[in-house]
């Protein structure tokens, strides 16, 4: 079931234009909107993108589905898109919720580290999980990361978010490219050395079975893919198909101009899946319910008073 949006805290930053909103359950969430100036397939691809990844291990932010009430949206004079110039009365009702991922009077959150603190990132091996992730997914951004910790903590916790772009945002197209998907600086990937690095995320991406994605899909409301039914089937489809292309894709990545692997010492360049055999997948995977429902740098977003240092500036 959805949660309730309760109060509308600020705007965030970002292409989005995502509003941090306290809810019903006493946490806070990043909250995407059916009119968003991306596309409202976004919606769609932030949830199917973050569930999948929390799936196959990865550290992301819990995902949900947020009911805003007109209410609220009549009363909270800045729940706004700005677009040229213009204000636009956000679209109420079902949204996308992405769980703030520390709570706001209790840590720190920042969407920059400088490259000396990289060391202090405690999961920095995730990388290469997520690496793996968005060449899977197709992420036609760049890899967007909150690092976060609690007070008087040295070390930061990596949390990935934003994944609106997966599945090439509102296209729902792969057009893969080596540069695609990734982390803006290579330091990230400096502990990779070979296939084992990508370990367990790429072999689960390899062997992920069909009935969880029904499931996520289920979940999905209506409203966020509208009369593109047939192009969200198509979509999961060729999702499960390039489980056996991820190999290959990283592999492209490797052999950029970015040098991203220094450390390779992997005598294995290549594959094509766990067995090396590419899957072949039947299309009809969505069913016909009606009733599915289910930062830039430092910057504050917490209410007035808030003894939290700073907020995720981007989603």
């Amino acid at each position: 079931m959805p949660i309730q949006a309760v109060q509308h805290i600020r705007r965030m930053r970002g292409g989005a234009q995502s509003h941090l909103m306290r809810c019903a359950d006493g946490h806070y969430y990043v909250v995407k909107f059916q009119n968003n100036p991306q596309h409202t397939r976004v919606l769609v691809n932030d949830w199917l993108g973050t569930r999948l990844a929390e799936m196959i291990g990865l550290p992301v932010p819990v995902a949900d589905i947020v009911d805003v009430n007109p209410w609220l949206v009549e009363h909270s004079p800045e729940l706004r898109i700005e677009l040229c110039g213009r204000q636009t009365v956000i679209i109420p009702g079902l949204s996308f919720g992405s769980r703030y991922v520390v709570p706001p009077v209790e840590g720190e959150v920042y969407d920059y580290l400088p490259e000396p603190l990289t060391g202090r990132v405690r999961n920095v091996h995730s990388f290469a999980g997520i690496l793996a992730f968005d060449k899977w997914t197709c992420n036609a951004d760049g890899r967007q990361v909150a690092f976060w910790k609690r007070p008087r903590e040295r070390k930061f916790n990596a949390s990935y978010i934003d994944q609106g772009y997966c599945f090439n945002a509102g296209e729902w197209s792969f057009p893969d490219a080596p540069l695609r998907g990734v982390f803006a600086r290579n330091d990230v990937y400096a502990g990779i050395t070979g296939w084992d690095s990508f370990e367990p995320w790429l072999s689960r991406i390899e062997s992920f079975p069909e009935s969880p994605l029904q499931l996520l899909v289920d979940q999905i409301p209506p409203e966020w893919y509208g009369s593109a039914l047939d192009e969200l089937d198509r979509l999961l489809c060729q999702l499960l198909e390039r489980r056996s292309l991820v190999r290959d894709l990283v592999i492209s990545f490797k052999n950029s101009s970015r040098n991203p692997f220094p450390n390779w010492r992997d005598g294995t360049v290549h594959g094509a899946g766990t067995d090396g055999v590419r899957v072949s997948v039947c299309m009809g995977l969505i069913g016909t319910k009606n009733d599915c429902h289910k930062a830039e740098s430092l910057a504050k977003c917490v209410p007035e008073g808030s003894a939290s240092a700073g907020c995720l500036a981007r989603s």
